[in-house]
């Protein structure tokens, strides 16, 4: 076994990544991804250990590391070998800083025997870091429903870290949130036992939802509510830049950079919902949304002719049509691929590379026509909510169905475009998230000139879909199991995760999830959560639609 990694709903067999990730990632990465965390861990313990603050100094530094670095290691955000490389060196020499201070504190006597994450801090040897990754990886915890809710919370922390990034580049921040990720990091180094952990998981997905406010705030108050929006799907005669990812900061500003540069932008992926925000529709150079998923990133980056920029997950593996023309940004990274730096304090990044080659490149090839509508986020949908109680109460809206999360290259995924497709009428999708691309092209028709398809944004605005819940049992009385919503989610990755137990953890009960429980979860700790939550895999979508809409 080369490595070993089992985060991502892909993964092989749905057993585990023992030679290469079926995402692409190498073994050698893996093992320097699970250094980095093991790292992680030791600083949040000296961090939570430093009772009399002697490191309060160094916190904002720990805190933004231990950030970047969880969501660096979320599955297709970061390939590049020599990056975890450098993050490990960072992380080493960071954590011999904090001992140091301890240590001159009188904290700790003998940091080489009472705190073992600091061995091998000399060290930059690559084989030994990867080495050293492999020994202290997932599989170092021997009790297979201890090592199932461990990496339940690590991966539930993945995806707080994705969202609270996000959310720092606005200079938003939350303590409590902060917090949390270091008890949470120290207590898994620690071993205890399953009822903390199970604590732990709670708390996560408690957390999760105050990072996804956090977050919204950030974006609402900086570019405004999404609204509905007509995105055109074909293209025009310009070139133009392709963006992709989730990064709203990056786009902002390579919209202020193209501005009459002759070049249209386009967004691909989870950026669709960038067309959605009142502050981006100024741009007449922001032309539509070309192609689709994530996964289908190969066929659909080789048409498009001009530059594409990465700024977040979910890159996959380029091929060579494409290579000399992907570039990276942010934590994205991929090795040999060109790389826009972060930006300086009080400064713009600097896309002027991408705008000089959009200049000298061909217009895109057309892919589709037409248009879709989305920007269905909370604002919009309190707005009507006196519609929509009207509707429930006379029986024009019988069910709403979130269908959120992940889209997979897995076949078996056209199963979420079938379920779509056969539900009734008198139902409404509530959805966040690329595995809207299933069925958001889809003609549903309305109900009350209210969309069949209420297409809230990017996972990173899952929270729309729980303030939505939230308001609907404040307006009718309802518990939240009460209201006239059910759940469909598909997962692919750790930002799913926690959108998943912060769902939970607002008691929400009976999740159907798909297309595979993950192979995280042990029959244990699986048993339990479907005890408790009712937690069940998908089935056929016939089968479904009768179990959650009759």
């Amino acid at each position: 076994m080369n490595m070993f990694c089992y985060q991502c709903q892909e993964t092989f067999k749905n057993e585990g990544c023992t030679k290469k990730g079926v995402c692409g990632k190498e073994q050698q990465v893996a093992n320097l991804q699970d250094l980095l965390i093991y790292n992680l861990k030791g600083m949040a313990h000296l961090m939570q250990e430093d009772k009399k603050r002697c490191l309060s100094e160094q916190e904002q530094t720990v805190q933004s590391f231990i950030t970047e670095s969880l969501f660096a290691t979320v599955t297709n955000v970061n390939f590049d070998q020599n990056y975890f490389l450098k993050k490990n060196r960072e992380a080493f020499a960071l954590k011999q800083k904090l001992l140091d201070i301890l240590t001159n504190a009188g904290k700790i006597k003998n940091p080489q025997k009472e705190f073992h994450p600091s061995a091998t801090l000399n060290s930059t040897n690559e084989q030994e870091y990867a080495a050293l990754g492999k020994k202290n990886g997932v599989l170092q915890t021997e009790n297979e429903d201890k090592r199932s809710l461990q990496e339940l919370l690590i991966y539930g922390l993945k995806g707080i870290a994705a969202y609270k990034h996000h959310a720092e580049i606005f200079n938003y921040h939350d303590r409590e949130i902060d917090n949390f990720i270091i008890e949470a990091l120290t207590a898994v180094l620690d071993q205890p036992d399953t009822e903390r952990l199970l604590e732990l998981v709670t708390r996560c997905g408690q957390t999760g939802v105050k990072v996804m406010a956090l977050l919204d705030k950030a974006h609402t108050e900086t570019y405004g509510h999404p609204e509905p929006t007509k995105v055109e799907l074909g293209t025009g005669n310009n070139p133009g830049i392709l963006i992709s990812g989730h990064d709203l900061k990056d786009m902002a500003e390579l919209l202020a950079q193209t501005e009459g540069k002759g070049v249209d932008v386009y967004t691909h992926g989870e950026m669709l919902p960038a067309h959605y925000y009142p502050a981006f529709k100024k741009y007449n150079h922001f032309k539509g949304n070309y192609g689709g998923s994530w996964w289908k990133q190969g066929k659909e980056f080789t048409s498009f002719n001009g530059p594409i920029l990465m700024t977040t997950n979910c890159i996959t593996p380029p091929k060579t049509a494409y290579t000399d023309r992907l570039f990276t940004t942010g934590v994205a990274g991929y090795a040999g691929l060109p790389h826009i730096p972060d930006r300086k304090p009080g400064q713009s990044k600097d896309f002027s590379p991408l705008i000089k080659m959009a200049q000298e490149a061909k217009p895109p090839e057309q892919l589709e026509e037409g248009t879709l509508t989305g920007g269905f986020a909370h604002a919009y949908v309190t707005s009507v909510a006196d519609k929509i109680i009207e509707g429930i109460k006379n029986g024009a809206i019988r069910k709403f169905v979130v269908m959120a999360g992940c889209d997979g290259r897995q076949k078996g995924r056209d199963y979420y475009r079938e379920f779509a497709e056969k539900m009734p009428h008198d139902t409404i999708i509530l959805t966040a998230g690329c595995a809207k691309y299933r069925y958001n092209k889809l003609q549903l028709g309305e109900i009350n000139s209210i969309p069949r398809i209420l297409d809230a944004g990017q996972c990173n605005d899952s929270y729309s879909l729980a303030v939505i819940a939230l308001k609907l049992a404040e307006a009718t009385g309802l518990k939240i199991n009460e209201l006239p919503l059910v759940y469909n989610i598909a997962w692919y990755e750790q930002k799913a995760v926690i959108v998943l137990l912060a769902l939970l953890s607002l008691g929400v009960k009976n999740i159907k999830l798909g297309p595979s429980l993950p192979a995280f979860l042990s029959p244990g700790v699986a048993r339990i959560i479907t005890k408790k939550f009712g937690i069940n895999g998908i089935s056929e979508p016939d089968q479904d639609l009768k179990e959650l809409i009759s």
